[in-house]
């Protein structure tokens, strides 16, 4: 297959996964079943992203036109790629990096998501039958030329040794923060409360702790924050939520509860499932020069990405500030 052939397949994927017909709504369905953190709005507002951020014809051209290695003839590899499965489709962008670079994909799925990938694979090889030769799901990764894996900090130390010997990008615990100046509008506020709510805080691009100003006022943030109030039905949440503050109040934590979230000073700017953090800053510069970039995926303020933007990665949003893209030209 040529670049052009790759392209226009996934052109049409996205029209396919943007109509959701009932077979896609089903395994919306039966992923949340699966796996309650999938909640089906979720699993939707992920494919939505995927179709208008990566699966576009501008997108697309952008990549060939920063990376010309895309649209020539290369050798290809055969890319072994575990997944992760802490939000729904958070594998789909090396998935389709790969594919778009022309080389081949060997994919291990996450057992919390089982579904949703393969559907899409099978789509894609209805569009394009010579997709069956480049793609393939298995439990082992043996024999691959190259290695992307993504887990914790655990299981990354893990995939250090195993893949030591092959080209490979290793990722592992990364969180998203909020510098804050205490002039935000409400439209801003609103949007912030997606970067914390959605798929429960569970993703690297989610805001776990917000930085703000001494004297800060939460009582605005603490309003806007009822758009999310339905979380109180989900019960893997408030079970979480009812541990946390069971917690604080034991420890004597500075904290502020709401039916859907717990606001907590801490120093870290990871934060559990139902946490928010936040620590106070003197100086937006003093702040930004003694920040541990190593764990932070992205900063959502009004110098740096913007409010809502946290789960609306571009093609060119890399996990881990890795280029996938570059990693795949090297091995070329």
């Amino acid at each position: 297959m040529n670049f052009t052939k790759r392209k226009q397949s996934f052109i049409k994927l996205a029209d396919i996964l943007n109509d959701f017909n009932q077979n896609l709504i089903d395994l919306i369905e039966k992923s949340y079943i699966h796996n309650g953190w999938y909640l089906p709005s979720f699993s939707k507002f992920a494919i939505q992203q995927i179709c208008s951020n990566l699966l576009t014809e501008p997108a697309i051209d952008s990549v060939s036109l920063k990376y010309p290695f895309v649209n020539k003839g290369i050798h290809e590899k055969t890319i072994g790629v575990i997944m992760a499965g802490n939000i729904p489709l958070v594998g789909f962008h090396d998935f389709f990096c790969t594919l778009l670079a022309g080389h081949k994909i060997n994919i291990k799925l996450s057992s919390k998501d089982r579904f949703l990938m393969p559907y899409i694979i099978d789509q894609l090889i209805l569009i394009e039958p010579a997709f069956k030769n480049y793609i393939n799901i298995n439990e082992r990764l043996n024999n691959c030329d190259a290695y992307i894996a993504t887990g914790s900090n655990n299981t990354s130390r893990y995939f250090e040794y195993y893949f030591a010997k092959y080209p490979n990008i290793i990722r592992n615990n990364k969180t998203s923060i909020a510098i804050l100046d205490g002039h935000e509008s409400q439209d801003e506020l609103n949007l912030l409360a997606d970067d914390i709510f959605l798929y429960f805080g569970l993703g690297c691009r989610n805001v776990s702790c917000i930085f703000i100003p001494e004297n800060y006022s939460f009582d605005t943030l603490i309003n806007t924050f009822k758009k999310y109030d339905y979380v109180k039905n989900i019960n893997k949440y408030i079970n979480n939520l009812d541990y946390q503050y069971a917690l604080s109040l034991m420890n004597k934590d500075e904290v502020i509860y709401l039916d859907n979230l717990l606001i907590k000073r801490n120093d870290s700017i990871f934060s559990p499932i139902s946490v928010l953090h936040y620590q106070y800053y003197q100086s937006k510069n003093l702040l930004q020069s003694t920040l541990n970039y190593e764990h932070i995926q992205c900063i959502i303020g009004k110098d740096n990405t913007k409010f809502g933007f946290a789960q609306s990665p571009s093609i060119f949003d890399f996990a881990d500030g890795i280029d996938t893209f570059q990693f795949l030209e090297k091995i070329s």
